[in-house]
């Protein structure tokens, strides 16, 4: 199913094609936001509406991050959370998807995992249009992903909304049909970027651990407490911890976000260093 998302100053029909190497909007100020059935899309997903702007390099640095780890190791379900709500992490799984999905010949799906507090829809600008979505899919085995993946050819992407809220979000996560339905993404689509509950509040994160590759942390500056994020950086499984994005400043979630490579043998994240007013500096993990 094709999903409507398209920008203020449309490209046109020729790019309807979702593999066929899709045109981006060209670099212009936050404003020109792509429209959902219900309205404009958040104004900081860089990644599909200014890409070529400094904040959307940033993606590219992570983007590059999940490559090479996906050419030496296989990597292909990359699952993006953070310590506590209201981190950033919903922004930085929509723009690091859309990040991935200007390589034309990828193929990338973007999972919307939180069922106690979906956004991406909302982010998005898709509405009523989002339609049934995981929640759907892992109660009626009927129903494949043909059924509940929503294609944004414009940007290349594919989104699987969340759908309806369960009224026990733990409980439809520990079916083992969420594991059939990752399999069968994982023969589909190249990349798979998952945004999931805060890991420290609820326990979904221990659940859908099983079927991903690695975790991303999102974390905010000023405003996640140290024991909260050591916290969560516990509970994560050392070998799937990729590292932390770092937002440095919440109001403007993708001014500057920065990657940090997690080491185990530390327990804690390693920040690179940041020269005055430049962009964060990128770090691979070891």
């Amino acid at each position: 199913m094709n999903a409507t998302l398209t920008p203020r100053q449309p490209e046109g029909s020729a790019h309807a094609a979702r593999r066929a190497g899709p045109r981006r909007p060209e670099a212009a100020a936050p404003a020109a936001r792509p429209i959902g059935s219900s309205g404009a899309a958040d104004e900081h997903l860089v990644s599909l509406l200014v890409p070529n702007s400094i904040e959307g390099e940033q993606y590219r640095a992570l983007r590059h991050q999940i490559e090479q780890r996906h050419k030496d190791d296989g990597l292909t379900v990359v699952a993006i959370s953070s310590p506590t709500p209201a981190d950033g992490k919903t922004t930085t799984a929509i723009n690091l998807a859309g990040a991935l999905a200007q390589d034309p010949q990828a193929r990338v799906l973007l999972v919307d995992g939180d069922l106690r507090v979906p956004s991406v829809s909302e982010q998005l600008g898709l509405g009523e249009v989002a339609g049934p979505g995981l929640v759907e899919a892992i109660l009626d085995p009927g129903r494949s992903l043909d059924d509940v993946v929503r294609d944004l050819p414009l940007f290349n992407l594919s989104v699987l909304p969340a759908g309806r809220s369960p009224s026990a979000p733990y409980e439809v996560l520990k079916s083992p049909r969420l594991g059939d339905l990752f399999q069968e993404a994982r023969r589909r689509f190249d990349y798979i970027l998952v945004d999931t509950p805060p890991i420290v509040p609820v326990p979904d994160c221990r659940v859908i651990s099983k079927w991903v590759d690695g975790f991303m942390v999102v974390v905010a500056a000023h405003k996640t407490p140290r024991r909260l994020l050591q916290e969560a950086l516990n509970v994560t499984e050392p070998g799937k911890l990729m590292g932390l994005v770092f937002n440095r400043d919440e109001r403007l979630l993708t001014r500057a976000y920065g990657y940090y490579g997690y080491g185990q043998q530390h327990g804690r994240a390693r920040a690179a260093e940041r020269g005055r007013g430049g962009a964060p500096r990128s770090q691979p993990c070891p």
